[in-house]
């Protein structure tokens, strides 16, 4: 993969939270913004969720209440250097932490 690719695949990937979230079936109140290739998700307890691209290793990295992840792009999906466990499921995971409440977030 190129730099250009990964910026596209990465970009969609965001697009793809703000849809997600915007189209999730729950009554959390979580607000995304991008800025300069960062998202930031708030919560109504002003946590955060953190995710951007690092350019030169070709990864999305996730920050969390509960850790950092760094996901790698294969088969068509973002999964995590660590666990193998898919960007959208881990990211519900740590939605649901932050919210307090379930918290589904998925690519559609």
């Amino acid at each position: 993969m190129n730099d250009t690719e990964f910026h596209q695949l990465a970009e969609k990937l965001m697009q793809d939270v703000e849809e997600a979230i915007d189209n999730m079936d729950s009554d959390a109140d979580i607000d995304s913004e991008i800025n300069g290739g960062v998202m930031s998700l708030s919560f109504e307890n002003h946590s955060k969720i953190i995710i951007n691209k690092q350019e030169p290793m070709h990864q999305v990295w996730l920050a969390t209440k509960s850790g950092g992840y760094h996901f790698n792009y294969r088969d068509g999906q973002w999964f995590c250097d660590r666990s193998g466990q898919e960007f959208f499921s881990l990211l519900s995971e740590a939605s649901t932490e932050q919210a307090g409440e379930d918290v589904v977030l998925r690519n559609r």
